[in-house]
């Protein structure tokens, strides 16, 4: 591709993308700051908080363009995403601003917020306009100095995207990528932040972009994007507010939260079992099941295990179980056995209320064309202390989407 070849497709991109999406984007931030400028409560006098540090209610709003290539598994969509992909991102994040609350005293003042997501992922009249909304985590990276210009953080994200141009045998047939107009959102990126003025960054890194259905809907090879992003962040104090409205005024409050050293996270060993029951619904491959599938295509799955967990402290924990899962689409394989038998191990990754569990495992056994090695990356919510909510992506023949499960885990025992 020559140098004016490569003008015009970026050309192309950056119009598809701002073409249909700029005008929800700007309403975006709109409603954002008319939100955030919804402060009804009594007025502060400057004089009493001034020499309080990180006094006030810390956010920021971020804005991040991406641009980057596809890694595509499939087969019928080369040339449709042959121009790579571009999408800009607008975040709104909290800071708490309490060098006591978990997330500075043992986390390394991380925050934590929304956002949403408007893409050029290919050619539109085969993928469509993707838009997605999501949650996402800000983890700075190592035990930096709170003077430092410059930090390194994690960040991963996940949402529902949406606005998507399915697979369709007649109308759409070379989207073997994507089955539904929706799909699961995920990115990870990791990314500097520097800074600039008093209340704002500059940011870059690279990021990973995953689209997929966990086998919902077939076809799903999903859409796989790595690439680079840029972006700025402006950080606010929301207390401000109650200080003055007078954009003049001296009296300002510091605008960003100032990072205080973590604490040792303090050795806490207990343990636990947990009992898992969840479903899900899958869909097999067109040309699977022509012999012998259900009309409908649709089929219903489930997970169930024990497992015994070992937390070394609030924050890290090891897990090892067994696991019975119910499958309906193996009726084409094995029409009279329709559930395997399987163990795994997994570690545990706990914040606030919730648990990332990252497991991978294998089958006693007959493994019925899923081959030895499956893997199950999820997140929990404690709703109490005997039970938590539960969504995963269980995958097969290693790591392709065998289903997404959602159900609860019940956690008898403690000691």
């Amino acid at each position: 591709m020559n140098l004016f070849q490569t003008k015009t497709s970026t050309h192309f991109r950056i119009k598809a993308l701002f073409k249909k999406d700029l005008l929800t984007v700007i309403f975006s931030i709109f409603i954002t700051l008319t939100l955030l400028s919804q402060d009804k409560k009594e007025l502060v006098k400057f004089e009493d908080v001034k020499d309080i540090e990180n006094y006030g209610n810390f956010k920021y709003i971020e804005i991040i363009g991406h641009g980057g290539n596809h890694f595509y598994s499939g087969q019928t969509l080369s040339d449709a995403l042959a121009n790579g992909y571009g999408a800009l991102e607008v975040r709104l994040g909290w800071k708490n601003g309490d060098p006591e609350h978990w997330s500075n005293k043992y986390y390394n003042s991380m925050s934590y917020g929304v956002g949403f997501y408007s893409g050029y992922i290919g050619d539109p009249a085969v993928l469509g306009n993707p838009n997605a909304l999501y949650g996402f985590l800000d983890l700075p990276i190592g035990r930096q100095s709170p003077d430092n210009k410059t930090i390194w953080k994690f960040s991963p994200a996940l949402g529902l995207t949406y606005n998507l141009k399915p697979y369709n045998p007649s109308q759409n047939p070379t989207n073997d990528a994507i089955g539904a107009s929706f799909a699961v959102y995920i990115s990870l990126a990791g990314k500097g932040e520097t800074v600039l003025t008093r209340d704002l960054d500059i940011t870059y890194g690279i990021d990973f972009t995953h689209f997929s259905n966990g086998r919902s809907f077939m076809p799903n090879y999903g859409l796989n994007m790595i690439g680079f992003n840029t972006g700025i962040k402006y950080h606010f104090n929301s207390t401000q507010r109650r200080i003055t409205r007078d954009p003049y005024s001296a009296n300002q409050l510091q605008a960003r939260y100032k990072r205080s050293p973590s604490s040792p996270i303090l050795k806490d060993p207990s343990n636990q079992i947990n009992i898992l029951t969840s479903i899900g619904t899958v869909q097999n491959g067109f040309d699977e099941n022509q012999n012998g599938g259900h009309p409908s295509n649709r089929y219903l799955t489930s997970s169930i295990y024990v497992e015994y967990t070992h937390h070394f402290d609030i924050m890290h924990g090891i897990s090892f179980g067994t696991d019975f899962f119910y499958d309906e689409s193996l009726i084409i394989h094995t029409p009279n056995e329709l559930y395997l038998f399987g163990y795994h191990v997994g570690y545990d990754y706990t914040f606030w209320r919730f648990t990332v569990k990252a497991q991978l495992g294998g089958y006693f056994g007959d493994d019925k064309g899923k081959n030895k090695i499956w893997a199950r990356p999820g997140v929990q919510y404690k709703i109490n202390n005997w039970l938590s909510a539960h969504a995963a992506l269980k995958t097969r023949r290693g790591f392709a989407a065998d289903w997404a499960e959602f159900g609860v885990v019940f956690h008898p025992f403690k000691w």
